[in-house]
């Protein structure tokens, strides 16, 4: 799977670890993250959120994870892209049920919040999970009432510009 994963400043280092769970698993990531390697600025999570996020609603990726200080704000910030559902999650239950029962396509977590062992756990619960609105109509119905939210938004955001 291509899975795409970005992190600010406070989540590096965790990020390289999971970055390298992943690929032991035979997963190619696109990291669209800060390094503190490289030398470069780091930016506020947002930045890093956003490229996560196009990078699914441009079916670069297929899924993500996105790493903070908290989980909290990278999380919000990739809940702005339209269509983009993610999560956080600070142990594999909610991992896995916010893929199956939401159709999530990012998870995020804090660095402050788990450590490396519990952070490998709880992408490991969400990547083997799938999306039950794929097969089963009741969760296809609860997808659609959250795309109704977005839809509804648009439209009122774009009659307050007129």
């Amino acid at each position: 799977m291509r899975i795409g994963i970005g992190s600010d400043e406070s989540g590096s280092d965790l990020k390289s670890v999971v970055i390298d769970h992943l690929r032991e698993q035979g997963h190619d990531v696109v990291d669209f993250g800060y390094t503190c390697s490289t030398g470069e600025d780091p930016e506020y999570s947002a930045t890093y959120a956003r490229k996560v996020a196009h990078a699914i609603r441009d079916e670069d990726v297929e899924r993500g994870v996105l790493i903070c200080g908290t989980g909290i704000g990278i999380s919000i910030s990739a809940n702005k892209v339209r269509g983009i559902r993610a999560a956080v999650c600070s142990e594999p239950f909610t991992a896995r049920h916010t893929r199956e029962n939401n159709g999530s396509q990012i998870i995020s977590f804090g660095s402050f919040v788990v450590g490396p062992a519990m952070a490998k756990s709880i992408v490991d619960a969400f990547l083997g999970a799938t999306f039950r609105g794929e097969t089963d109509p009741e969760f296809v119905s609860r997808f659609n009432k959250i795309a109704a939210i977005e839809d509804e938004e648009r439209a009122a955001a774009g009659t307050e510009r007129a």
